[in-house]
């Protein structure tokens, strides 16, 4: 008899987002794991029996017509394999647009292959300092820093690429395409009889839905809304990884809490960074480090001149030899590149030349963007979780058929996350 496939799975829109939510599963003790491209069968089989599967994508930075295809493969395979919810995770910040990474065309592309007509969102992650309140994002500057209504975010409000000029999810999503989103605020979850009035009255009324988070106390009232949902068909859910947080709080055998970190097969020798992340409070963090030794990268030299490119590997290669850690951080130009992409497919394939001849025992790479197309220029196929680090930036452990990179340490940061001494604590640990 063929075993049941696990009943949730996770598409991430990037991959610092998609290890958040492997962080948020698997500190519950539900057995995860995040594969980085459609997982072949004997990739499946290297995993194990596994209670949620996830796959890190690059949606968040594609056209919609890019994202139709790719998630057009994704949902067929999530669906054969059985998942009962699947997550679209986005960023925590909903940041996206009708014209690169839409929620929208997310939701066109998946619905087919998850055809119950519930459509839930969730719109904040408390943990993360994500609040939505009567359909309005709230999010935090930094770690703890001052919370800032979404379309006036130091950070967010100016994003070079999506900018948040909508605090209004319903809005935002509306431009996007997801239009007549009900809204259940916050003040709907309070009360013994919550959980059954609400879930009655989506069980009449499905469509579309924007779910208020305020506390983490409200997500056991979605948890229980989506677990109910889940009986009448496979379900498709949008949201940041408080998706996979509400789930958990009902998910038979799941604990709270914060794993320690495994020290188990963790190998000897330096750490090394790459930023590509333009965002204020990666870059304070890049300031604040006095552990690595810096190399900084001119991308325009990188795209235009190989010779510049194999100075900077020898470089690494040095530092990294003499037994420094070594942190290689692109240019910050006065506004976005039009090319991004191609330096970011440019950085990555620096790593990976680094990292065909050095031995290093752990590899930091933060940026959303850069963080995706670097870690796909490896031979990895997926990630497990080791250990907490900062909310929204887990150790994971790398899994790879070369020997060279399986079981390396990986930590993929977005630009809002951890505190200013983040690159030393990771590198101390």
């Amino acid at each position: 008899m063929t075993e049941p496939g696990p009943p949730f799975g996770w598409y991430g829109d990037d991959f610092t987002g998609a290890t958040d939510a492997l962080a948020s599963l698997a500190e519950r003790d539900i057995r995860a794991l995040l594969f980085l491209r459609i997982p072949m069968a004997e990739q499946l089989a290297a995993a194990g029996p596994l209670d949620a599967i996830g796959i890190a994508g690059a949606t968040r930075s594609m056209a919609p017509e890019a994202m139709a295809t790719e998630l057009a493969a994704a949902g067929c395979f999530f669906a054969e394999a059985g998942v009962r919810l699947l997550h679209y995770k986005c960023c925590s910040t909903f940041d996206s647009a009708p014209h690169v990474g839409s929620l929208g065309a997310a939701a066109r592309a998946l619905r087919p292959y998850f055809a119950n007509p519930f459509l839930p969102i969730i719109g904040g992650q408390p943990n993360l300092g994500r609040y939505c309140l009567f359909g309005n994002l709230f999010a935090a500057a930094g770690s703890g820093g001052q919370v800032h209504r979404i379309d006036r975010h130091p950070t967010m409000s100016v994003h070079p690429v999506t900018p948040m000029g909508e605090a209004d999810l319903r809005r935002h999503l509306a431009a996007q395409g997801l239009e007549r989103i009900e809204l259940v605020d916050y003040r709907s979850y309070d009360g013994d009889s919550a959980t059954e009035s609400l879930a009655a009255h989506f069980e009449a009324a499905p469509g579309a839905v924007l779910f208020d988070v305020a506390r983490t106390e409200d997500l056991a009232v979605i948890g229980q809304i989506l677990r109910r949902a889940m009986e009448a068909g496979p379900l498709l859910a949008i949201g940041p990884s408080s998706v996979g947080q509400a789930l958990a709080t009902s998910w038979p055998g799941a604990r709270h809490g914060t794993r320690l970190p495994n020290a188990e097969g963790q190998r000897n020798g330096p750490v090394l960074a790459l930023v590509g992340s333009l965002s204020p409070v990666t870059r304070a963090q890049v300031e604040a480090s006095s552990r690595f030794e810096r190399i900084d990268i001119d991308t325009a030299s990188l795209l235009s001149e190989p010779a510049y490119g194999l100075a900077l590997e020898r470089d690494a290669h040095a530092r990294l030899a003499a037994g420094s850690d070594v942190m290689l951080v692109t240019d910050r130009p006065s506004q976005a590149p039009a090319n991004a992409e191609s330096v970011a497919l440019a950085t990555g394939r620096l790593l990976r030349d680094i990292m065909a001849a050095a031995a290093i025992r752990r590899l930091v790479v933060a940026g959303g963007d850069t963080s995706s197309l670097a870690v796909r220029s490896l031979d990895i196929w997926g990630l497990s979780y080791r250990a907490a680090l900062v909310p929204g930036a887990p150790l994971c452990r790398a899994h790879s058929d070369d020997p060279k990179l399986d079981g390396l340490d990986l930590v993929l940061k977005g630009g809002q996350m951890g505190p200013t001494g983040f690159f030393d604590t990771v590198a101390a640990l």
